[in-house]
């Protein structure tokens, strides 16, 4: 029988080649004012080369005052769009689609830039583990930030993109207004769920006014939240009930497939599920002192013995002992809610849990990150009939706590023969330079 990990997925609007997907990730590679460059689309292509059947690209505000950090490519106005044009053509000429991800960051960011000093939300309550400070939007806010989502897909479209994913997981502002444990409004965005995701239902209908019903439209949402996991007097959030019934409103608004993703801040005992590097991330977490009005204790916190130790221990509870597939339970009960494509993360690397996920009906596809960034080339190592990489990616998460500050590649040295080689594998993403004509 065809191995089911390289048949073709259909979605309304889209074919992709397999059913392995990159999943939204990069690095600080782009410019301060949110301009793209030549290193940014060198990042997405070395996937693309690696086999991928598609890619969903790394967070992409839609407005300045939602990203997460400095030198995103954003995608805020009509000049933005050649950039995205030639990233696009250039995934396409080796053989993978291209999606791109609309977010905005509402109160969760890393470095808030000279800009602005607050995030917008769905509340003015400071964000609990950082102290990122926030404004309640107002409804003229959250109407100006639904049409600059519905803008942001029809200059994807325009760009020649193969369809866009609306960042509705892991704290970000869409989670800020679908979330029980978040959303304290008592306007029509708040309250019963159905006000709380009407924020997010909205931008559906404004996007599918603005670009049609033939081009491509997926979510990506925290079906569990597990508010509670790190500070346990947080009330717990969304639950996958709850999540069912939003999904069953997407599908009916025109979106085209989903993404199962947990948790309702970043990063989170779930996702991505794996080690907390407290070492690695006091060589970086004095960048965001100024960001928050609790970073600098949990500067402290990370620096003590103890505390840290209590800090990992929680983490290691929250998180439990699965990693490959750790939100496939969820996945399964949204797939037999809706009729749409069900897309799942995960930390997966292993192409029998793969294979076993989509025989058993647990999703359409999987989505893969800190796997893939560790070898660029799985698909082809599955390919070739191999299970399982020979050096697999360990979990470390040193990717993800190096990004504030560092270019984004694999910081386990374990997994390399050498510190220098695991410098020159980072800032081969470089080569060729970082410069685009425009």
């Amino acid at each position: 029988m065809p191995d089911m990990i390289f048949q073709p997925l259909k979605f309304r609007n889209l074919t992709i080649k397999n059913r392995i997907l990159r999943s939204n990730i990069s690095g600080r590679f782009d410019n301060y004012d949110g301009s793209g460059n030549q290193a940014r689309i060198n990042w997405e292509v070395q996937f693309a080369r690696g086999g991928v059947g598609a890619i969903i690209s790394s967070f992409v505000p839609v407005q300045l005052q939602g990203r997460i950090i400095p030198n995103y490519a954003m995608i805020d106005s009509d000049a933005r769009i050649p950039f995205w044009r030639a990233l696009g053509q250039a995934v396409h000429q080796n053989g993978a689609k291209f999606i791109m991800q609309l977010s905005h960051s509402g109160r969760q960011r890393d470095l808030q830039g000279i800009e602005f000093s607050k995030g917008l939300s769905s509340t003015g309550r400071t964000e609990p583990l950082h102290g990122f400070e926030c404004e309640r939007m107002t409804i003229a806010q959250i109407g100006e930030t639904v049409e600059a989502f519905a803008e942001g897909a029809r200059r994807a479209r325009e760009a020649g993109l193969d369809g866009v994913e609306l960042h509705g997981a892991n704290g970000y502002l869409i989670t800020q207004f679908l979330s029980s444990a978040i959303n304290d409004r008592t306007d029509r965005y708040g309250g019963s769920l159905e006000n709380r995701a009407r924020f997010l239902i909205e931008i559906v209908r404004s996007i599918r006014g603005k670009v049609g019903d033939d081009f491509h439209l997926q979510v990506k949402i925290s079906t569990t939240e597990y508010n509670d996991a790190m500070l346990p007097k947080e009330p717990p959030g969304n639950t996958i009930e709850d999540s069912i019934q939003v999904c069953k409103w997407l599908e009916a608004s025109g979106v085209d497939a989903i993404h199962v993703s947990s948790g309702s801040f970043f990063p989170h005992p779930k996702n991505p599920a794996g080690d907390f590097p407290v070492d690695e991330l006091l060589k970086t977490y004095d960048t965001l002192l100024s960001s928050g009005t609790l970073t600098f204790r949990n500067y402290l916190l990370f620096r003590g013995k103890l505390t840290s130790k209590i800090f990992q221990s929680r983490w290691a509870r929250s998180r439990g002992d699965q990693i490959e597939g750790i939100n496939l339970a969820d996945a399964r009960l949204i797939k037999q809610a809706v009729g749409i494509p069900v897309l799942c993360t995960g930390g997966f690397q292993t192409a029998s849990v793969i294979r076993q996920a989509l025989i058993d009906r647990s999703c359409d596809a999987v989505t893969i990150a800190r796997p893939l960034i560790a070898n660029k080339d799985l698909v082809k190592i599955f390919e070739s009939g191999r299970d399982r990489p020979e050096v697999p990616c360990t979990y470390c998460n040193k990717c993800l706590v190096n990004v504030v500050e560092n270019p984004l590649g694999c910081y386990d040295e374990t997994r390399f023969a050498s510190r220098d080689e695991m410098i020159r594998d980072i800032m081969s993403v470089f080569d060729p330079p970082p410069s685009f004509p425009g």
